[in-house]
């Protein structure tokens, strides 16, 4: 498949080498000059410390040459910037194109999956255009994808046959693809496990151990589950790989930036000085105020969100936040 790529940070590029060792036409677009520069020249990503991307990738500064002519083309932009994106390629999207979401959050303003925010722009532009919409999710660091290492993805939209095209697509020896039609629900755990990571980040860096990260992890998912449940999502996906998988890997991995900046945190620093210092976005920030705005919305509980948002935003000590969950009234764990 002739197959454009927007976006070139980490998770783009690991997954743009994977497509095209996969043997496809992978195009790779970025709105930063320098980094479209130095991956021309170099092969190489900064954050991708010995991993050299295949000769065949092409890299353009033109949002255009990488949306015509495709067969399908892959979001892969901070969530923050998914609307300015597809605002951006809407014009230069053809019909019959395969739009694959491979970006985790919501919108703040709308509370829209990323998806719905891609779908919004382009029917802005023409509502005749006639497209299929993606969502990809699970527990896959870019890392590890771009080193080829095993791992697993969810290929997720309502059309069973465009969401096992794009799961072979996306299948080698080293990822295996499963689908789901829930993709309301595959894009949530994508954008509230970040939460639940700066949370378990947090704990960590107060000098927790793992009992704390358990507690954390286990009511997260229950957390998670809720919200879901009451927006029509399917239960059965928050056990699966873009939920309970993904958030295991988010609360554990070193590669995880929520995580790290959670534990930064936690030993008292700043979220501003603990983004700086990691280097790269951190979405679990950004899903924070959507979180809030749906638990209130849906009147669902959400107490481990309550408490990350009121560490990171309202200036509450990480001490009085944990012991706020912790003196909570006791409930049924059989309770949703």
């Amino acid at each position: 498949m002739k197959i454009g790529v927007l976006g070139a940070g980490t998770w783009g590029m690991a997954l743009g080498a994977l497509l095209s060792k996969n043997g496809h036409d992978v195009m790779v677009w970025s709105a930063i000059s320098q980094e479209i520069d130095l991956l021309t020249e170099t092969k190489t990503h900064k954050n991708l410390p010995g991993v050299v991307f295949p000769d065949e990738i092409c890299y353009t500064k033109d949002i255009e040459e990488a949306c015509r002519n495709k067969e399908m083309v892959l979001f892969v932009v901070p969530s923050e910037f998914i609307r300015a994106t597809a605002a951006l390629a809407a014009p230069y999207i053809e019909d019959e194109v395969i739009i694959v979401n491979a970006s985790k959050g919501i919108e703040k303003n709308t509370l829209k999956t990323m998806t719905e925010v891609i779908s919004d722009e382009l029917w802005n532009y023409n509502d005749n255009l006639k497209y299929k919409l993606v969502a990809l999710s699970g527990p896959t660091h870019a890392e590890e994808v771009a080193l080829g290492q095993p791992t697993s993805i969810v290929s997720a939209c309502e059309d069973e046959e465009t969401s096992l095209k794009v799961a072979n697509v996306f299948l080698n020896s080293c990822m295996r693809v499963y689908t789901n039609n829930d993709v309301t629900g595959v894009e949530i755990c994508g954008a509230l496990k970040n939460i639940m990571a700066l949370g378990a980040g947090i704990a960590r860096g107060m000098g927790y151990g793992d009992n704390a990260k358990a507690l954390l992890m286990t009511r997260g998912i229950s957390e998670m589950t809720r919200i879901g449940l009451a927006m029509g999502c399917r239960r059965r996906t928050f056990m699966g790989l873009a939920g309970i998988g993904d958030l295991i890997v988010t609360c554990t991995s070193v590669h995880s930036r929520n995580n790290r900046c959670g534990e930064l945190i936690g030993r008292g620093m700043k979220y501003e000085d603990a983004v700086k210092e990691i280097g790269m976005v951190v979405e679990g920030y950004h899903a924070l105020e959507a979180a809030i705005a749906l638990s209130k919305k849906y009147e669902v509980e959400m107490p481990i969100t309550d408490a990350v948002y009121n560490i990171i935003k309202n200036g509450v000590s990480p001490e009085d936040a944990m012991l706020a969950l912790m003196s909570r009234d006791i409930k049924s764990e059989l309770e949703t």
